[in-house]
């Protein structure tokens, strides 16, 4: 569980790092977008290469981008397996001990996994790019037009940034967690399924528990520095957008036509 990436801010000195947050969110969605607006072996092909320079452009590893990948690695291949033999169509590709295997099942289930896979890719490409602080600027400014009607802009992208900041702390947790019960001869990995159960239910109590306890200390660490919900906010940090930041927003716009062409051309 060290190795998992999901959430955490690597701090580089690339132009995807340097981008404004509020450009970086858009085109985050704008390539979210594009990844359900693929259709076909080229599109796919297309959105792999896109995010492939990104991820080199924001100066990542891939190794980064695979550890990333591993929380989901479970339902995805649950997923693969599942479709494999539910999905009916096209010819009979493989007999499996009466079990049979069709080309549509196989393009369909191979189609659904790399959709996941490039929604995996595109997320981590935010997350480790923008910084947690940076983040709640850029998703408070984006919502501020929504105030009028009532809508708690701050709070809002508050939440989602400490969200996001707990994610690696709270599996830090849990493997501390797990460490601490195996030395005490718990075992979650072999046994019946009832002793599997307790195991987990020995792990999870104590998770819950310092959970709590974080979020209350968090609570008072943020009363004790002046924060109050609602209330009207200065600024330290201006975040201002340059032409750098309108281009790499412009490429993001240019891959949806791009993913919007090849669906109806190839």
């Amino acid at each position: 569980m060290n190795n998992i990436a999901l959430g955490r801010y690597i701090p580089l000195n690339s132009p995807i790092h340097k981008m404004d947050p509020r450009m970086k969110i858009m085109a985050t969605i704008f390539l979210m977008v594009s990844v359900f607006m693929i259709k076909g072996l080229y599109g796919n092909l297309f959105m792999f290469a896109v995010l492939i320079i990104s991820i080199l452009a924001a100066k990542l590893t891939f190794k980064f981008i695979l550890k990333s990948m591993k929380p989901m690695m479970f339902m995805l291949i649950f997923l693969f397996i599942l479709n494999l033999f539910a999905i009916r169509e096209g010819y009979v590709v493989l007999n499996v001990f009466g079990f049979k295997i069709y080309s549509g099942a196989l393009t369909q289930t191979l189609f659904i996994v790399s959709r996941l896979v490039l929604m995996i890719m595109v997320t981590t490409l935010l997350t480790a790019t923008t910084a947690p602080l940076d983040l709640t600027l850029g998703i408070e400014d984006l919502l501020s037009p929504f105030r009028k009607i009532g809508v708690p802009a701050h709070e809002i992208a508050m939440m989602i940034s400490i969200a996001l900041r707990f994610i690696p702390t709270l599996i830090e947790d849990t493997q501390r967690i797990m460490n601490a019960q195996a030395s005490r001869g718990v075992d979650l990995e072999e046994g019946s399924l009832k002793e599997k159960i307790s195991g987990v239910v020995s792990m999870i109590v104590p998770l819950f528990v310092s959970s709590y306890h974080r979020a209350e200390d968090l609570a008072y660490a943020m009363e004790a520095r002046g924060y109050f919900p609602g209330k009207t906010r200065t600024r330290y940090k201006q975040l201002v957008i340059r032409f750098s930041d309108w281009f790499l927003f412009g490429l993001s716009c240019a891959v949806l036509v791009g993913v919007i062409i090849i669906g109806r051309v190839l």
